[in-house]
């Protein structure tokens, strides 16, 4: 959708791998196949390290991308998450690695017994691992057992621990049927034999390769289970020592660590209390991770000035096509201005208009939503690239259903987009506040979005001190809570504005994730059962004054809500209403709502008002509410027709040697 209220279709932003680099990251990438070019004689191990999201599969794909089949380094990927929940890990990756480099390289012909070779070890640590692990662990040396021994051990093995019948029949089944199969192993062989007879027919298998180099890409190790995880980086040992291999591991550390402590059951607890200055638990995570990644890389997260080019970039590349000439002297322009992010600058606009060329008039619009919703989504995502993707995704899928819908000029991408922003990366209660607000009134309008732009815009100060009546927003607490917000602030900065505008039609187009429309949001448990007690009269109302005093400002504005809706609703306000005395007590626990309280009174019917207004106020003590307290009073006195309310809002005499003290 276009600024003009037309909607425009919006591409899907895949969240795939991919080799078009708009991060920057190709730097990373190019410094690992250098590394990996200047160590051929070596085995090394690296980590590509970063949070969920943050690009490590599109670093591996770029790695990939620089070893092109047919050339003098072999590049393998593997995705242990893949292989979850259908075989070992360990095996998987072993018969990975082996089956890649004799299909890559045709060695099935070319290096028959060298292939037979290897592929009878690799059955050989199938069985010992049917045999409860016992071979599997023996990279750390395990004893010294024969084939009739292992197997033995095998069947032992499951018979102790397989309680199912049909289960356990089948597994020793299995493994004597493997016995059959490798009879021929000569007797007292043992398993750390096997396992250096796998090395050495691997190492052949290199040779006949004719490679200088076999790298495996290992990726979504964060997404596994921590069995898997552990399996997948104990099998990487076997070839940790091995010339001409290299591993690369995309993995995010935290993940693993937890992954490590989960399969090291008995690691002392982290203490994180600021006395401790060792854990073991913690550093022997750190370590087991650290011994076996030597060579560590991470991805930083995005900073404002960088979230704003790679956001720039997505929605041109979306627009124009990212093999389209203009997109590929854009993306240039942006890898220019990623050089030196430091200096807080973008891409130049008019860089970007002589890049475009004719077809700058298709990207104004993506450009000018880049511009407004990069800074929130900078510090919403903390520069996180899915997040990212997912926001723009979730517009684009919205504003589609809206045109299906036949919303037509109603909703506006611009302001879609911000009402977006509040909802997905403010502070609940603050969204919950503006949706609440303006789903309630009957123009759709949130009258403290207006006063909170005004101020983040810099027309009004966020302070006005000595003077209270300054500025609009002196004295409203829901105001006095978001300026000191940095979120809120950086939010409302946003264009365009909302503060004048029907949200109505933006809180229907979100209701996927919660509806606000047609019914009023429900209040949390907790304040739900506060509103009932604040219902129940005087006593029921006071009772409740302690739990009142314990929320926070946003839950004791949402609950204040909550009772001047009920009191909107009362049909006869001569008497008084229900929720009166439990909006006086939520003001008595929170001073600052006194202007809200206020405002009840001010909404009532001068002319129809009973007796009860004119005492019960006396909780109302800053001078501005108290004030237009005073003035209510005396528009009540000439609106009434009711001689006793009159009687009892005239001022009262001072006693005589005092002073009065009047009814408020």
């Amino acid at each position: 959708m276009t600024t003009s209220g037309k909607i425009a279709p919006l591409g899907y932003l895949s969240d795939q791998e991919t080799k078009v680099d708009l991060l920057n990251n190709e730097a990373i990438a190019r410094t690992i196949v250098r590394l990996i070019n200047e160590t051929v004689d070596s085995a090394v191990t690296i980590g590509v390290h970063g949070d969920w999201g943050a690009g490590k599969s599109s670093v591996l794909e770029m790695v990939e991308a620089a070893f092109p089949n047919g050339g003098d380094v072999l590049c393998l990927k593997f995705s242990g998450w893949q292989f979850q929940g259908f075989e070992d890990a360990k095996i998987a990756l072993i018969e990975g690695v082996v089956n890649g480099l004799i299909e890559k390289r045709s060695l099935a012909t070319e290096a028959a017994d060298e292939v037979k070779r290897v592929l009878k070890s690799v059955d050989w640590l199938k069985v010992a691992k049917k045999g409860g692990g016992l071979a599997l662990t023996a990279f750390t040396g395990i004893p010294v057992v024969g084939l009739d021994d292992l197997v033995g051990s095998a069947v032992d093995y499951v018979k102790s621990v397989v309680t199912d019948k049909d289960a356990r029949e089948a597994a020793v089944k299995q493994i004597e049927e493997f016995k059959k199969e490798k009879g021929d192993k000569p007797a007292g062989r043992s398993v750390p034999t096997e396992i250096r007879e796998f090395r050495e027919a691997y190492k052949e298998l290199i040779k006949k390769a004719g490679i200088k180099r076999l790298v495996v890409l290992i990726d979504d190790l964060d997404r596994c289970l921590p069995q898997t995880a552990i399996e997948t980086l104990e099998a990487i040992r076997l070839f940790v020592l091995w010339d001409k291999t290299a591993f690369i591991v995309g993995a995010d550390e935290g993940m693993i660590e937890i992954a490590v402590r989960d399969h090291f059951k008995n690691l002392p607890e982290i203490d994180l209390s600021p006395n401790n200055a060792r854990d073991s638990g913690q550093n022997y995570t750190r370590s087991y991770l650290e011994k076996l990644l030597q060579v560590p890389f991470r991805i930083p997260a995005l900073g404002e000035t960088e979230t704003g080019i790679y956001v720039t970039l997505l929605l041109l590349g979306r627009v124009l096509g990212e093999n389209s000439p203009e997109f590929l002297e854009l993306l240039a322009l942006g890898k220019a201005a990623l050089g030196k992010p430091w200096e807080g600058k973008g891409i130049d606009h008019d860089a970007i208009k002589t890049a475009a060329g004719k077809r700058f008039d298709e990207i104004v619009d993506a450009m000018t939503l880049a511009d407004r919703v990069s800074p929130v989504l900078a510090a919403g995502t903390k520069g996180n690239p899915r997040q990212i993707k997912r926001f723009l995704n979730a517009l684009a899928l919205r504003l589609a259903v809206a045109q299906a819908r036949g919303f037509g000029d109603a909703i506006e991408e611009p302001r879609l987009a911000k009402v977006m922003l509040a909802e997905m990366f403010l502070h609940p209660t603050v969204f919950d506040h503006i949706a609440t607000t303006a789903a309630s009134s009957e123009d759709g309008i949130c009258p403290e979005i207006a006063l909170i732009e005004k101020i983040a815009a810099g027309s009004a100060k966020p302070d006005a001190a000595g003077d209270e009546e300054a500025t609009p927003e002196a004295g409203n607490p829901v105001i006095d809570e978001w300026k000191t917000r940095p979120d809120v602030l950086r939010w409302a900065a946003v264009k365009p504005d909302l503060g004048a505008v029907s949200l109505k039609p933006y809180l229907f187009v979100i209701k996927d994730r919660k509806n606000y429309l047609g019914s009023a949001a429900p209040l949390p448990p907790k304040l739900a059962a506060l509103l009932e007690k604040l219902l129940g009269g005087d006593m029921s109302a006071k009772g409740a004054l302690a739990d009142v005093k314990s929320l926070n400002l946003p839950e004791a504005v949402l609950l204040f809500d909550a009772l001047r809706k009920k009191v909107r609703e009362a049909s006869n306000v001569e008497a008084r209403p229900a929720a009166i005395p439990g909006a006086a007590v939520v003001v008595e626990a929170h001073p600052s709502l006194q202007g809200r309280y206020v405002d009840i009174l001010e909404a009532l019917p001068p002319d129809r008002v009973g007796l009860w207004v004119a005492s019960g106020h006396a909780f109302v003590t800053d001078a501005a509410p108290k004030a237009r307290i005073e003035a209510l009073r005396e528009k009540w006195k000439k609106a009434t027709k009711n001689p006793l309310l009159r009687a009892e809002l005239e001022p009262k005499k001072p006693a005589r040697g005092g002073r009065g003290h009047g009814n408020v």
